[in-house]
């Protein structure tokens, strides 16, 4: 069954300081397939978002903190971070994947 996805503003934050940092520091072109890649693989988590290990995170949270890893290349860049509510999937935050752990939703 396939359930909303919610981008939740840190999450939205997060990827737009990423785009920035490609366009900048590779090209506009890349940051654009970066982009429309990491859209296209959290839409992805609408159906069986429990595939997804726990994040690293979930050790300093009160909610199941899960992850989905995404790169262009063949090893993962980023982390997608999200919980799984009844009715949603809620993308909190998206790290690079040297990026320390912070808190993730307001914790």
């Amino acid at each position: 069954m396939s359930v909303p996805v919610i981008i939740e503003p840190q999450a939205k934050a997060d990827l737009r300081h990423a785009v920035k940092w490609w366009s900048e520091n590779r090209s506009e072109e890349q940051a654009l397939r970066w982009y429309d890649g990491i859209c296209d693989a959290i839409d992805t988590l609408a159906n069986h978002p429990q595939r997804c290990g726990l994040a690293r995170e979930n050790l300093k949270s009160d909610d199941e903190l899960r992850e989905l890893h995404f790169g262009l290349g063949s090893r993962p860049t980023h982390r997608v971070i999200f919980v799984i509510d009844p009715d949603a999937v809620r993308v909190l935050a998206v790290r690079h994947v040297a990026q320390d752990d912070g808190n993730v939703g307001g914790e």
